[in-house]
C-alpha cells in the first residue's frame, strides 16, 4: 500500500443511485468474473445452510471503490471459503490480531488500524462497496495492518482460525433484527459465544455497541449468563465507550435521533 497517511473517505454515492450514470456505479455480483475480487458467495455449497446472522446487501459499487478492489483484492482481501485454515501471525507478521464483524463502510477501522499500527485487523463483512472503500482507505493512509474478508463470519470462526487464535473481536452495531420472530438471527446468541470463545485468547477481549435497547439489554443478558466471558465494568453492567472506538457517521445519526449507544466488554476467561 501506498506510503500517504492522510485517511479520506472516498466519494459519496448519489443519494439516488437509480438516477446515476451508468459509467458511475457497476454491478457488485458481476463485477470480478476472473476472481481478482471477492466473490458473490464464497463458501458456495460446501457448508450447511443456517440462519444467516447478515443481511446481504446488493448495493452499487462506485469505479473508486471498484479500482481499489481490483489493485488491492489479490493482497489484501480473501474469501471465506471455509477450504484453509489462516496463519494469522504470518498474515499480519506476529501482531496481535482483532477480528471486527461487520465493518460498513470502513470509516472506523481505518481509523482504527491507524491509531494503532502494533494490532492487526481481520475485518469481514458481506457488502461489497464497504470492501472496496475499506481497503481505499487503508491504500490511502499507508495501513498495512488491515486485511479485508469477504463472507460468513460463522464460517472464519468454525472453519478457518484455529484455537486462541484472536487476540481480540469487535462487533460494533450490528444488525438487531428488530421484530420478534427475527430474534434468532441475531448474532449475539449463546452458540455464537461459545464458538468464539474457542477462538480468543485467554483474557482477549470480546467488545460489542448498539444503538438498539432491546439488544442491548439481551447482549448483556447473554454474556453475563455465559460461563467464559466475564464483564469488564466494575458494576456489572454497561461500560463506557472506549477512546479507541471512533464516533461514526452511522452512531452520529442515532445520537441525533435521540439513541442511546450501549457498549459491552466483556474478557475471555
Amino acid at each position: 500500500m501506498s506510503e500517504k497517511t492522510e485517511l479520506t473517505p472516498s466519494p459519496a454515492a448519489p443519494p439516488d443511485e437509480s438516477r446515476a450514470p451508468a459509467s458511475f456505479v457497476r454491478r457488485e455480483s458481476r463485477m470480478f468474473p476472473d476472481g481478482t475480487g471477492p466473490s458473490p458467495d464464497p463458501a458456495g455449497s460446501h457448508f450447511e445452510r443456517r440462519i444467516r446472522s447478515f443481511q446481504p446487501r446488493r448495493s452499487r459499487v462506485t469505479p473508486g471503490q471498484e479500482d481499489a478492489l481490483r489493485r488491492l483484492w489479490p493482497a489484501w482481501g480473501l474469501d471465506i471459503d471455509g477450504q484453509r485454515t489462516l496463519d494469522l501471525g504470518e498474515m499480519f507478521g506476529g501482531l496481535p490480531t482483532v477480528l471486527e464483524i461487520g465493518f460498513g463502510m470502513g470509516e472506523a477501522t481505518a481509523l482504527m488500524a491507524a491509531a494503532d499500527p502494533s494490532t492487526g485487523i481481520l475485518a469481514v463483512d458481506v457488502h461489497t462497496p464497504g470492501q472496496g472503500n475499506l481497503l481505499g482507505l487503508a491504500d490511502r493512509a499507508g495501513l498495512t495492518n488491515v486485511r479485508v474478508a469477504n463472507g460468513d463470519a460463522i464460517i472464519l470462526l468454525r472453519e478457518m482460525l484455529t484455537p486462541d487464535a484472536l487476540d481480540g473481536v469487535r462487533v460494533y452495531f450490528p444488525d438487531p433484527w428488530p421484530k420478534k420472530r427475527h430474534h434468532k438471527r441475531r448474532l449475539i446468541q449463546p452458540e455464537f459465544l461459545d464458538l468464539v470463545a474457542t477462538r480468543m485468547k485467554p483474557g482477549a477481549v470480546l467488545h460489542c455497541a448498539t444503538d438498539w435497547e432491546p439488544y442491548a439489554e439481551q447482549m448483556l443478558d447473554v454474556l453475563t449468563a455465559h460461563p467464559r466471558f466475564a464483564n469488564t465494568a466494575a458494576d456489572g453492567g454497561y461500560a463506557p465507550r472506549p477512546a479507541f472506538r471512533p464516533l461514526t457517521r452511522f452512531e452520529g445519526q442515532g445520537l441525533d435521533k435521540g439513541h442511546v449507544v450501549h457498549d459491552l466488554m466483556f474478557e475471555r476467561v
